[in-house]
C-alpha cells in the first residue's frame, strides 16, 4: 500500500478514486503519566510518557485507514493527514485520513 500526503504518486496515474477513508484511535492518560507529566510541567522539558502514547496513536489510526482502504480494494491512500482532539478530560483521539485510490503504473 502506497500511503503519501502528497495528491500525486510520482510514475502513477490514478484511474479510479474510492473515497475518503480514515481511521481513529482514543487514548487516555493513565495515573503514572499524569503523576509525571505533573512534576515535568514544573521542570520544563518532554513528556516522553505523552509524546510515546501520541505515537502510538498515529500508528494505530494509521494502521486502521490503511486496513479500511484495502477493504476498498485501493492500492494508495493520498493526501493523508493527521488530527487530533481532546474528546474529554484526559482522552484524546488521533484520526489519520485521506483519499484511497487505484493507481495504474504510467508508461504500462
Amino acid at each position: 500500500m502506497i500511503v503519501v500526503t502528497v495528491e500525486k504518486v510520482p510514475g502513477y496515474e490514478i484511474v479510479e478514486t474510492l473515497g475518503i477513508v480514515m481511521g481513529n484511535t482514543v487514548r487516555s492518560k493513565h495515573l503514572g503519566r499524569d503523576i509525571a507529566a505533573g512534576l515535568k510541567t514544573l521542570i520544563g522539558g518532554e513528556i516522553e510518557g505523552y509524546s510515546e502514547m501520541l505515537a502510538e496513536a498515529r500508528n494505530i489510526a494509521l494502521e486502521r485507514m490503511i486496513n479500511n482502504a484495502e477493504k476498498l480494494g485501493a492500492d494508495a491512500v493520498i493526501g493523508v493527514r493527521f488530527a487530533s482532539s481532546a474528546v474529554m478530560g484526559g482522552a484524546a483521539e488521533m484520526v489519520a485520513y485521506g483519499t484511497a485510490v487505484r493507481l495504474r503504473k504510467v508508461g504500462s
